[in-house]
């Protein structure tokens, strides 16, 4: 089961805190969908992942001005 965050209404750097913070209480393997419409989101959130090792499996745009992240909880970064 996927956890999901709305973040819509949150500027930078919000989304990408709180999806932090949401990703620390998931177990590895567990995942995560976000929904933001910052725009500087789609920069942010892929460079998160790759910065904290979380994957990011999926990255599309939705409604509006939104975009959709599914991420996945990898163990913690050694």
């Amino acid at each position: 089961m996927n956890t999901e965050l709305d973040l819509r209404g949150y500027q930078c750097p919000l989304p990408v805190l709180k999806t932090r913070n949401a990703m620390r209480k998931l177990k590895p393997g567990e995942r995560i969908l976000i929904l933001t419409d910052d725009p500087l989101a789609v920069i942010d959130i892929p460079n998160f992942c790759n910065e904290s090792g979380q994957v990011l499996i999926d990255q599309s745009a939705a409604e509006g001005d939104s975009h959709r992240f599914l991420l996945e909880r990898q163990g913690e970064k050694s």
